[in-house]
């Protein structure tokens, strides 16, 4: 192939990875993260690299939506606790620091959410929901879309439209109209 078509024909690669991701969840796949959302008070969530990049941009628009939210590596954050939810997106399941942070919200009393691609892990063990996204991600293990991205790649790149879609559903289903998200977002800028 030309060098010229390079990048129609690498764009076509991830944009087919990400429709076959989604080809393979449904309403019911994530049903359950958004009913841990919409009954939490305090949404607090966590995630490392790029995978938190994703989820910290979830986080805003949870924020944008009228959730109480919290950045895990915010310096303002409060302390977690009975009622709380605490989100965390790992393809691996498994990041030594974060871990420790799931381990510690468990201890507290908060309910832990895990979003992966992996199909065991550590924070697995320790999660209370388990949302499966079946993208290959860095150091994962299980039955996924194979990638020919680097490394996390695809499961990042599915973590932030997966959680736009999220925030879309959640907007519907709480009667929040885009008026009053955008009457939340940061004026001071």
């Amino acid at each position: 192939m030309a060098e010229s078509n390079k990048f129609n024909e690498l764009s076509h690669l991830v944009l087919d990875e990400l429709q076959a991701v989604f080809a393979e969840m449904t309403d019911e796949s994530v049903r359950g993260l958004l009913e841990l959302i919409k009954k939490a008070p305090r949404v607090f969530l966590i995630g490392g690299g790029r995978e938190g990049l994703a989820t910290k941009s979830f986080a805003m628009r949870l924020s944008h939506l009228g959730k109480v939210t919290y950045w895990i590596w915010d310096d303002t954050t409060p302390s977690i606790g009975q009622g709380d939810l605490l989100i965390c997106a790992s393809g691996s399941a498994d990041t030594g620091h974060i871990n420790h942070v799931i381990r510690m919200a468990k201890e507290s009393g908060a309910t832990i959410a895990l979003v992966t691609a992996s199909v065991n892990g550590v924070i697995a063990g320790m999660a209370d929901l388990v949302t499966k996204v079946p993208a290959e991600a860095y150091r994962a293990s299980g039955d996924f879309v194979k990638s020919e991205q680097l490394m996390g790649n695809l499961f990042e790149q599915t973590l932030f439209i997966l959680f736009d879609v999220l925030v879309m559903m959640l907007r519907i289903e709480l009667g929040i109209s885009k008026a009053d998200m955008v009457a939340r977002h940061r004026n001071v800028e």
